[in-house]
């Protein structure tokens, strides 16, 4: 199977300030709202809802932050939200892709804009960044679940793509389309995963310079901030020494 990339700064995260975590909790909490909206308030039957609470849990997010995220999903409260992808073009030459939630599309589109253009980046045309990228589900058990063999026959079992252990945790990845099929029979063989999330895994990475990487944080950290903001996805290879020198 493909192996893991050694760098952990495909998508930056800040801190856990207070700060930082209420802005992840909201952003957190618009995804299950929408996820309720779009389907039945039931995880078990709402594959995505399933997803966006997971996420939540994994972030410490409140079990009453989460029923009130998906109370506002049935009352209709998510009806003006639209999911929306940026794709563009940091320092360096690095591909971005940005993803928002937001009831104003334009407010959204002119925020992304001004902040790569204040931040050394360029917006590009639809298209013309993710096809360098895969969309995968990404499943991730504790080391408690397995043992590494075990843990990559039951994600082949399970249809997954990929598997692979570090010192922290088992990644399992499958294709965008089978990662609620992929969970169930996990779950089944696992128990319930730590996490799973969406991600944009870059098919070649970009060398970024330490110079362009320091703008370059700055600019997706700048786009994180922004309350419409969902994630922030990149294919720059930045090592691990400079990465140290930035604090990320």
């Amino acid at each position: 199977m493909a192996g893991h990339s050694k760098f952990k700064n495909i998508q930056f995260r800040k801190g856990k300030q207070d700060g930082i975590r209420s802005k992840l909790f909201s952003k957190l909490s618009r995804d299950i709202t929408l996820a309720a909206k779009q389907g039945v308030p039931d995880p078990s039957a709402n594959a995505r809802l399933r997803l966006a609470i997971a996420n939540a849990k994994a972030e410490s997010m409140p079990k009453d932050n989460i029923d009130r995220a998906i109370k506002k999903g049935q009352a209709g409260d998510a009806d003006t939200m639209e999911e929306i992808r940026y794709e563009g073009f940091g320092p360096g030459g690095a591909g971005l892709i940005v993803e928002v939630l937001t009831d104003n599309r334009n407010r959204a589109a002119a925020n992304v804009r001004a902040i790569f253009g204040k931040n050394g980046g360029n917006m590009g045309e639809s298209g013309s960044v993710s096809f360098m990228f895969d969309r995968l589900g990404e499943i991730v058990y504790p080391l408690t679940a397995g043992g590494e063999e075990a843990i990559l026959e039951a994600a082949i079992d399970a249809g997954a793509q990929d598997a692979e252990t570090d010192e922290e945790s088992h990644v399992i990845s499958t294709a965008f389309e089978d990662l609620g099929a992929v969970i169930e029979a996990l779950e089944t063989s696992l128990g319930a995963a730590k996490s799973t999330k969406i991600v944009w895994k870059p098919k070649t990475e970009t060398p970024v310079d330490e110079a362009a990487a320091a703008t370059l944080v700055k600019l997706m950290n700048a786009l994180e901030d922004d309350d419409d903001v969902q994630s922030v996805w990149t294919n720059a290879d930045i090592s691990e020494e400079v990465m140290a020198k930035l604090g990320g």
